[in-house]
């Protein structure tokens, strides 16, 4: 018997035919986002291709975990492949097909072989060989090595031979290209994924390309290769059996935070990290013994916590958010844990440093001193924020938002931080209205740079844009995922950049340390031919593969981002190419808006790191030293003729 379901006024039958089954390997092919996330191309850290890096290490971690293996290598070849090889025990060989091919089979649902591991689920390393184009896993064991390889998660060769190389497992995967369209590792992501692991494994060394990763001083060390402003104090490292932490204070605005659970780095925090920020305000005020507000002791706070978990449970399977509520089923609730650790060992501490507490509590009350004297101006400007934004003046607003805990797509949120009604007015009109927001700045912003807080509520565009991105009690609240900067390619939209940067880089570090500022990347250039003018065969069968369906366009258009792009397009599509030279944002329709900000939309991370020197680099660029900066513009100016 046939049923039939009307779909926008479109009958569609209904039969044993439109029911399939589809085998593990080919059902994580079809939804690859409910293993690994994104798919992306490897430019951001939470694209898919680290996703999958993570689940193999992850096991290798395990083992190390077991005490069983103290090295592992990790090789990425021409940015494309890689090997991990560990000297754990070796996955045990009479299952090595069903440990790298079946989903929901594994040796970690019994927690007295791995109590406190990160993969439970079974999944992990399935996913890596079901989206991999190549996938090969070697167990050397008890004196034999048994080598399967597969092609996109289908078995093609199994053998097993003598060998006289040490136990462990040994696994090399290619991200399949078709999935992950035009990929690459990019070094300082996957060594930064590394180094996380040795932070919180003392003892274990990692060679990645030949340069060996290790640490021994492990959340202490984390902070020290992190901050980017001096600590007013040493930082406070402190071991328990099942826990770790390190903090300091610093100048900095804001908090900064880095979590860790079973060696997993929980990017979105979660109970472990939200135990750590109530309790240590509260065991500080209560060691004061003083009526302090908790944003008072947190501010300028840069610390990093770590807790092992029987059996985590995590929000997504990326694992990059604690859900447990308790350290071991049925067991001690992890606030009461993370807080009785807290209590007693902070407050210990404390009494015995007293140049530790001298410094802490006159932190704390530069950060009351400041925040009083803003008090009414607070208030003011959040009514003019709350007002503004009730009328749409500044902020066109998405419907999916990175605060939205149960959607699907919170991580694709972004906005747009444009200049001028035409940029903005170009965005706004092809934008996903989805996920993809628009704000709009009126003219150069304040420079920032050696202001206090206290601009932010006092400056309108600033306040206005700190509202929307709802960041002014920290980034829990967050809204967008990406920050994405966009402005003109020219002289202007470089100065009204940095001055944005400035602003996030003064007040709201956090937000570009953890990775949520970019530049949106804009063509400088358009060049066009007619079809009949055109020569290449394989020019205009690419063009036909990019054109949607319809009527073909006359022309065959390639859009430029550099000087070398142009003269590529202008040798391939000759002769007597059209080519137009965009000014601004607001020359850009909005139809040709669409291919800049959609899928293959090109976006530059803003990154910090400890050796940028933040606070000299702002002091030297945007400070008051104009004459010093004129010099050198006049001691480095390049004029034409010099390139003759």
């Amino acid at each position: 018997m046939n049923e039939e379901n009307l779909l926008d006024g479109v009958t569609v039958d209904y039969t044993d035919d439109n029911i399939r089954h589809l085998s593990d390997m080919e059902h994580v092919r079809t939804r690859p986002g409910m293993y690994i996330g994104r798919l992306g191309d490897g430019n951001l850290p939470e694209d898919g291709i680290y996703v999958l890096l993570k689940e193999v290490v992850d096991n290798s971690i395990d083992e190390f975990k077991m005490n069983a293996g103290k090295r592992i290598e990790v090789d990425v070849e021409d940015n494309l492949r890689v090997t991990v090889r560990d000297y754990g025990r070796g996955i045990p060989q009479g299952k090595l097909v069903e440990a790298v091919s079946v989903l929901n089979t594994g040796g970690k649902y019994d927690s007295k072989a791995f109590k406190k591991s990160v993969g439970l689920n079974g999944v992990g390393v399935k996913a890596v060989n079901a989206l991999s184009s190549r996938f090969e896993v070697r167990s050397f064991r008890e004196g034999k090595v048994r080598t399967l390889t597969f092609e996109r998660g289908i078995l093609k060769s199994d053998d097993t031979v003598a060998s006289e190389e040490e136990n462990g497992t040994y696994i090399h995967f290619e991200p399949d290209a078709t999935l992950f369209a035009n990929y690459t590792f990019h070094d300082d992501i996957v060594e930064t994924m590394l180094r996380n692991y040795t932070y919180l494994n003392s003892g274990l060394a990692i060679m990645y390309n030949g340069r060996r990763i290790l640490s021994r001083n492990g959340l202490a060390d984390l902070l020290n290769d992190n901050m980017t402003n001096d600590g007013l104090y040493p930082i406070i490292h402190i071991k328990g059996e099942d826990i770790e932490i390190a903090f300091t204070h610093t100048n900095q605005y804001g908090e900064e935070y880095h979590s860790f659970v079973n060696g997993q780095h929980t990017t979105q925090g979660g109970t472990h990290q939200s135990a750590f920020k109530e309790h240590i305000a509260r065991t500080i005020k209560e060691f004061f013994g003083k009526n302090y507000e908790f944003t008072d002791i947190r501010n300028g706070i840069v610390a990093a916590i770590a807790v092992n978990v029987e059996e985590p449970m995590f929000e997504s399977q990326t694992k990059i958010k604690l859900g447990s509520l308790q350290m071991s089923p049925g067991g001690e609730s992890i606030n009461k844990y993370v807080g009785d650790f807290v209590k007693r060992e902070v407050d210990n501490y404390l009494h015995i440093h007293s140049d530790v507490t001298e410094a802490l509590q006159q932190k704390i009350a530069e950060s009351e001193r400041e925040r009083k004297a803003m008090a009414g101006v607070t208030k003011l400007a959040r009514e003019r924020a709350k007002k503004a934004n009730l009328h749409n003046r500044k902020l066109r607003d998405c419907r999916i938002h990175y605060s939205d805990a149960k959607s699907e797509r919170k991580e694709e949120s972004s906005i747009f931080i444009t200049e001028g009604d035409s940029a903005s007015g170009s965005i706004t009109k092809s934008r996903d209205v989805n996920t993809q927001a628009v704000f709009s700045l009126r003219g150069k912003p304040l420079n920032s740079y050696g202001l206090t807080k206290k601009i932010v509520y006092e400056n309108e565009e600033f306040n206005l844009l700190q509202a929307a991105l709802d960041i002014e009690d920290g980034l829990d609240t967050l809204r967008y995922n990406k920050v994405i900067v966009a402005t003109d390619a020219d002289v202007d939209g470089m100065h009204i950049r940095l001055l944005i940067i400035t602003f996030f880089l003064q007040f709201f570090p956090d937000l570009i340390k953890k990775g949520h500022v970019y530049v949106l990347q804009t063509p400088l250039f358009r060049v066009r031919n007619r079809r009949s003018k055109i020569r290449d065969r394989k020019v205009l069968e690419e063009a036909g593969r990019q054109e949607t369906a319809g009527r073909k366009s006359d022309f065959v258009t390639r859009y430029c981002y550099t000087e070398e792009e142009r003269v590529s397009a202008i040798q391939a599509l000759g002769p007597d190419p059209e080519i137009t030279r965009f000014k601004g944002l607001g020359e850009i329709s909005p139809d040709e808006f669409a291919h800049f900000i959609g899928p293959d939309m090109r976006l530059e991370q803003v990154t910090l790191h400890k050796n940028d020197q933040v606070q000299k680099l702002l002091e030297y660029y945007m400070g008051k030293n104009t004459m010093e900066r004129q010099s050198f513009i006049i001691d480095n100016l390049v004029v034409e003729e010099d390139l003759a």
